[in-house]
């Protein structure tokens, strides 16, 4: 049965958009969505919203600051350009989309820095476009690698808001602390996991103190969660791969856990994403390290994942199809109307929902 695009659209108030976190980050609101309706609760009411012996899922990607302006050089002729980088291919090589794209074409130099006759070894950051493809994003080899490039990247990149934010704010030194989740620590993702983004120390001993264990997975957030979905028959949309690494420690770990009669808690969708991605027909979560394009949308059948945490997400969006999944759409069209009216503050830096799987 096809699926339309406008099936997933709804209206959103401007100012139900957050441009910056609550303080502290605890203190958001938590909409709890299970077979009894909804219910209006905190962030800090989170323990006590799960059972002990549940486990939580947290996804341990550290955003990069990779957003960079620069000039595009080809032969004598000159342009602005704006890359925000998506996806990582090798040590030097990128793959990145370009504003404006049409600027771009294969074997163009770009220069991102100062220029000039700097002698500084990082006055510039220079690279080539090795290919233009029909997605819209471009392949580029940077002439720095490996380290080098990663500590170029922190000198001359910019922290990647979602346009949603960076359209009406610049980004300033609060967002490189507040546009990072607490445990971040393997550096890679371009766009934040950001339900992890509500916990403090002080919820997490909360929820050590409950019985309910922790558990950590990556996976690198591409630029592209932000596209737009383009075609009215959703199924014929295509999601850009992002990587992923599931431990063969935490896939025991999170088995154990069902056999035991506990529940897997993702924290955020990309948590989520990639135990799907993991786990098999038999419902059994393995070792997982590699691309993931997948694109769960109602009709999917869960496998690995009981309860999801994730902020409210933009109308006819990828995540708001997969939220409609999990809990089924008339529900979740119920739900985000209920948040709207309540005055729930929308998208990265906003509030929380706690989503109960409909057919669990």
């Amino acid at each position: 049965m096809a699926q339309w695009l406008s099936d997933f659209d709804f209206a959103l108030p401007e100012d139900s958009i957050a441009l910056r976190p609550a303080e502290p980050r605890d203190a958001a609101r938590l909409l709890v969505v299970d077979g009894d309706g909804l219910h209006d609760h905190g962030v800090r009411d989170l323990a006590a919203l799960l059972r002990p012996g549940d486990a939580m899922v947290f996804n341990d990607t550290r955003v990069i600051p990779a957003r960079l302006s620069g000039i595009r050089h080809r032969g004598e002729l000159r342009a602005n350009i704006e890359i925000t980088l998506h996806k990582r291919e090798g040590e030097a090589r990128w793959r990145a989309f370009a504003r404006p794209g049409k600027k771009l074409a294969a074997g163009d130099r770009l220069q991102f820095g100062e220029g000039g006759d700097a002698v500084c070894f990082l006055a510039t950051l220079d690279a080539t476009v090795v290919e233009k493809f029909d997605e819209g994003d471009v392949l580029i080899d940077f002439d720095f690698s490996g380290p080098a490039l990663d500590h170029a990247l922190l000198e001359f990149g910019r922290m990647p808001l979602p346009p949603y934010i960076a359209s009406k704010r610049l980004e300033d030194e609060r967002d490189l602390a507040d546009y990072q989740t607490l445990y971040a620590r393997e550096d890679g993702a371009v766009a934040a996991p950001t339900a992890g983004l509500h916990f403090t120390p002080a919820l997490m001993q909360v929820l050590d103190a409950r019985g309910i264990s922790r558990h950590f997975v990556t996976l690198h957030v591409g630029a592209g969660t932000f596209l737009p979905v383009k075609v009215e028959d959703i199924s014929a949309h295509r999601m850009h791969a992002e990587w992923g690494t599931v431990s063969a420690e935490t896939a025991a770990a999170l088995n154990e856990t069902r056999r035991r009669g506990g529940r897997i808690v993702a924290v955020g969708t990309t948590s989520l994403r990639l135990l799907e991605s993991a786990v098999g027909e038999d419902d059994v979560i393995r070792p997982f390290a590699g691309d993931t394009s997948i694109f769960i949308t109602p009709g999917y059948r869960f496998k690995a994942v009981d309860v999801l945490m994730t902020n409210f997400h933009l109308p006819k969006s990828t995540l708001f199809m997969l939220v409609s999944a999990f809990c089924g759409l008339d529900t979740m069209r119920r739900a985000y109307a209920h948040a709207i009216a309540a005055g729930y503050r929308f998208y990265s830096y906003g509030d929380a929902s706690l989503l109960f799987r409909a057919d669990a």
